[in-house]
């Protein structure tokens, strides 16, 4: 019997017995499709900052899948990369995935926030086929949207730790990030009284809708957007109505947390940091700061089954 990080064993047949969670409810469902490099965006917020990782969640109040497929991908350079993920059973898919994605979707962060790692991390891409007991499934279909989130997010990272062996750590480091901050002559946006909290990020675009700090997530869209931390310190708080639209650059990953990327973008529009200026009367002032990153300690290549 090999040992699961958390605790749990995997016998020789690759099977992993599950344990019994405790009271984590969820209702998630992602699907999520990648680029062509594999890139996958950070998923909304963490702890009410972007700059903040996924809370521990104690490994024996989380179960484990107990079958799990890793192979390479041999699909050609161009195919498209899928993650797939439901709340409503324990089943994970990934198709043709890069295992720096698979660490973005199980730490929700972006790409800019892990170092380290072999060669092979950001392009040699897997097939994943994972799924849990089916009293997992039983309990997965009365949890709530966070919790789900999280414990998928747990699930995946213990079979990363046991498969490839991952053994990482977190850091606080000084980075370059982004302040969003007014500009000059004001918002140019109102207070709204619209119910509700919408968030719809994709290449190009940018529409915020709702909460009490409307503010707050567009600085965690524009950060998915940027790969970079961008923090509020534009003072404004509150309800608001937010669009913004600009032009790419080209190469920009453009994929939204819905993992929506084919917003047809209009050349004639100014870059994002025009756009918000014009648009918003907001400004992204670069600067340093600390940033959590997680630190790739040691990571092999799986034995395929």
């Amino acid at each position: 019997m090999r040992q699961v990080s958390g605790g749990s064993s995997l016998n020789a047949s690759g099977r992993v017995p599950t344990r019994p969670s405790h009271s984590l409810r969820a209702s998630f469902l992602l699907l999520a499709t990648l680029s062509s490099h594999g890139d996958l965006p950070a998923e909304g917020r963490v702890n009410g900052t972007q700059n903040s990782l996924p809370p521990t969640v104690p490994s024996a109040s989380v179960p484990v899948f107990d079958v799990a497929s890793i192979r390479i991908d041999k699909s050609e350079e161009s195919a498209r990369s899928h993650i797939i993920s439901s709340p409503n059973d324990s089943h994970f898919r990934a198709i043709n995935v890069t295992l720096k994605s698979l660490l973005q979707w199980a730490y929700t962060i972006p790409d800019t926030r892990i170092v380290g790692g072999p060669a092979w991390l950001g392009s040699t891409k897997f097939d994943i086929d994972a799924k849990a007991d089916p009293s997992v499934d039983d309990q997965m279909r009365g949890l709530s949207s966070e919790a789900g989130r999280l414990q998928k997010q747990k699930m995946l990272q213990a079979l990363l730790a046991d498969r490839f062996q991952l053994k990482l750590h977190q850091e606080t480091r000084e980075l370059p990030i982004y302040a969003l901050v007014l500009a000059k002559g004001g918002p140019k946006f109102q207070p709204s009284q619209i119910n509700g909290t919408t968030v719809d990020s994709r290449r190009g675009e940018i529409s915020v809708k709702g909460s009490d700090d409307t503010i707050a997530l567009l600085a965690d869209a524009l950060a998915r957007s940027l790969d970079r931390v961008v923090v509020n310190e534009s003072g404004i708080h509150g309800r608001f109505e937010l669009d913004l639209k600009w032009s790419p650059d080209p190469g920009a990953a453009g994929l939204g947390p819905s993992g929506s990327g084919a917003s047809a973008a209009d050349p004639a529009l100014p870059s994002i940091f025009t756009a918000i200026q014009e648009q918003l009367g907001l400004k992204l002032e670069p600067k340093k700061g600390p940033v959590s990153v997680l630190v790739l300690d040691r990571l092999d290549l799986p034995s395929e089954n």
